[in-house]
């Protein structure tokens, strides 16, 4: 059942993405404001991330900053509709700018491996497309809770024009992925997902102590494989949405074999990404759930639950 279940959002996203784009920016503009009027769980996370980690804006300022969040996070999501329903060779295609590319290509040369950081910034789906162009990959992913919508997931990032493997975020695919940066190959990994306790270490993220991913660092270290930032930064404008690829070089220690280390590189060069278009990064998420054993804090969206 879940097969047609995702066939029939598959559908009426296909539907959503032959809205002409000034009809869909409208309509993401409209849901940006009332998740705002309406004070929803994608504002009260916004405010409340702000709040902790941008000290220096307050009142209007602040407010301001989460309604420019806000409506990024809302049209992103209608492009991404017309990427996931579009010939992957078009969306491709029309990609504006590219920044850092002779990075990646080299880095594919080398043979040594390569890890793609791909954090959370502009648009990411966009970017699955350009490495599957690119290059046979492998990419790292967390299932969604739903049997639906891991198989709608399934479908719409088949929409790509290449060889794309999707391991699941367990011992299995971890093995997997090392095996192929082993053999000089690509993994991308989402470095910037909060994983489960135990399964991470501690570094500050803006300031503040985030529970970081250690598989990144890990697996950079036992393979000797390169590690690149890269993403999509939207571009300014009315028109319909043109994107700039930016590729560049992860900080130095992001490979060390101090796990601590490691994850401080691998959050500095996330921070250093979301900084370039800070609304543009996926400030709807709770970062910050899990905190640190001795530091007494307790989970600072717990009275956002209702």
């Amino acid at each position: 059942m879940e097969h047609w279940a995702a066939a029939l959002l598959y559908f009426f996203a296909w539907a959503l993405a032959r809205l002409p784009w000034p009809v869909q920016r409208a309509l993401a503009d409209t849901i940006a404001r009332l998740w705002l009027a309406r004070d929803a769980r994608e504002a009260r996370v916004t405010r409340r991330n702000l709040e902790m980690i941008r000290t220096d804006l307050a009142g209007n300022a602040r407010e301001a900053m989460v309604a420019e969040i806000l409506r990024t996070t809302a049209r992103q999501t209608f492009e991404t509709l017309r990427l996931w329903t579009r010939p992957a060779r078009r969306n491709v295609a029309e990609i504006a700018e590219f920044h850092g590319e002779d990075l990646f290509d080299a880095a594919l040369a080398s043979g040594r491996g390569l890890i793609v950081a791909a954090p959370h910034m502009g648009n990411w789906e966009l970017l699955n497309q350009w490495l599957a162009h690119k290059t046979p990959l492998a990419i790292l992913y967390r299932p969604p809770e739903s049997a639906v919508g891991e198989a709608f997931l399934r479908r719409v990032r088949a929409n790509v024009e290449g060889e794309v493997e999707q391991v699941r975020a367990e011992a299995s695919g971890v093995r997997t992925l090392l095996k192929r940066l082993q053999k000089g190959g690509v993994v991308g990994i989402l470095p910037d997902q909060q994983p489960k306790a135990g399964e991470g270490e501690f570094a500050p993220f803006f300031g503040k102590q985030a529970l970081t991913m250690t598989l990144l660092g890990r697996l950079a270290n036992r393979s000797g494989a390169q590690v690149l930032f890269c993403w999509f930064q939207r571009l300014p404008g009315n028109g319909a949405p043109r994107f700039a690829l930016h590729v560049e070089a992860a900080p130095e220690g992001i490979a060390d074999a101090d796990s601590k280390v490691a994850v401080a590189a691998l959050n500095r060069g996330v921070e250093a990404v979301a900084q370039r278009a800070f609304s543009q990064y996926q400030w709807t998420y709770k970062r910050y759930t899990l905190r640190p054993p001795e530091s007494g804090e307790e989970n600072p969206y717990w009275d956002l639950y209702r």
